[in-house]
């Protein structure tokens, strides 16, 4: 990895800064178990009170947030209704059935959004035939969406719904605070409307490790067990939460820079003959874009980029996602749109 110049495969390549890295050489830590880790401790009250809800649990990883808060509001044989794409249906190595043991019924939304006319649609009747819908499952950015925000007034019209017919409501808010920045609003507006977030301390905010979830204290305190049980009941972990009280305190506004590249970027892409662009869906850190050079596969582009010090992912055998975050410069961007112009046009 000695030559890699640009690292565009995702925001969770982060490095923790210097400042982050003397926080958590100097961490006071105690049992987390115990609940006597008292940099744990602020870091939850820190979360929860930035969301406006009772409470927040420290957790290793979103996976982990999102599993155990389907544990949490749900039970075996239960119904969850989320997009198809969605990160809990599809990245989660099928925990939710695993684990949790419930039905996943999926819409295939618009760029990872469904609408309320998909929602109403999808929530079944009363019928012995079917299992019991009791969670809706939301994605705020959507990851394989392109990073496409969900709008206040779209949350609340969705959670309405869902509760209106006896749902939970979470957001798998892994780039929650994105969104949030996207539409100029205080996070805890955005999610005012759940009954439970995770997001990721560990993508854009920059952290090494973790993910908070958060709620009500009766949620949280029984998420807590479950959270136990999956292993995550962590130690001396104030060292990682250390971090992640600096990125909440510091470094949320930044992710406009994010934005900001993302746009170059997809705005460069797209003036590229055999890349193609979207640029109406480009609203975050992230940019999809489809490969319409013919006589070139995507996984060659991908390995060409590499050879040039470019790491990127492909999503399809046409697409690519790229992803900005605090360690990709305005120079960083100017080169990749400089390679892929020399490897589409040549």
């Amino acid at each position: 990895m000695g030559n890699i110049l640009v690292d565009l495969r995702s925001d969770t390549v982060t490095k923790p800064c210097p400042i982050m890295r003397e926080l958590m050489a100097k961490a006071e830590v105690g049992d987390d178990v115990y609940g006597e880790d008292p940099t744990i401790n602020k870091l939850e009250e820190l979360s929860a009170r930035k969301l406006n809800k009772e409470a927040a649990l420290f957790v290793t990883s979103g996976t982990m947030g999102n599993q155990i808060a389907v544990l949490t509001h749900t039970s075996r044989g239960d119904e969850i209704i989320l997009e198809a794409s969605s990160h809990i249906y599809a990245f989660e190595v099928g925990g939710i059935a695993m684990m949790a043991g419930v039905m996943p019924n999926t819409i295939t939304g618009n760029n990872g959004k469904i609408s309320p006319d998909q929602l109403r649609k999808a929530i079944k009747p009363e019928n012995i035939h079917y299992p019991k819908a009791t969670l809706l499952c939301l994605e705020n950015t959507s990851n394989f969406g392109g990073g496409t925000v969900t709008t206040l007034e779209e949350m609340d019209e969705l959670a309405n719904i869902a509760k209106g017919n006896g749902l939970k409501v979470h957001i798998d808010g892994a780039r929650i605070f994105n969104a949030a920045v996207y539409l100029n609003i205080p996070v805890s507006d955005l999610v005012k409307s759940a009954d439970s977030i995770m997001f990721c301390l560990s993508k854009g905010l920059g952290a090494p490790v973790g993910s908070m979830l958060v709620g009500s204290k009766e949620f949280i305190n029984k998420a807590r067990k479950y959270r136990k049980m999956l292993g995550g009941g962590l130690r001396q972990a104030g060292i990682l939460a250390a971090a992640g009280i600096y990125a909440l305190e510091n470094l949320v506004e930044r992710l406009q820079e994010d934005h900001n590249l993302a746009g170059k970027l997809a705005r460069g892409l797209s003036e590229i003959p055999g890349i193609k662009v979207n640029i109406g869906t480009v609203q975050t850190n992230i940019v999809m874009a489809d490969l319409t050079k013919s006589d070139l596969d995507v996984n060659n582009l991908v390995e060409l980029l590499k050879q040039k010090g470019i790491l990127v992912n492909s999503v399809n055998e046409k697409r690519i996602r790229f992803v900005t975050h605090r360690d990709i410069s305005t120079e960083n961007i100017d080169y990749t749109l400089q390679v892929i112009k020399q490897i589409l046009v040549s």
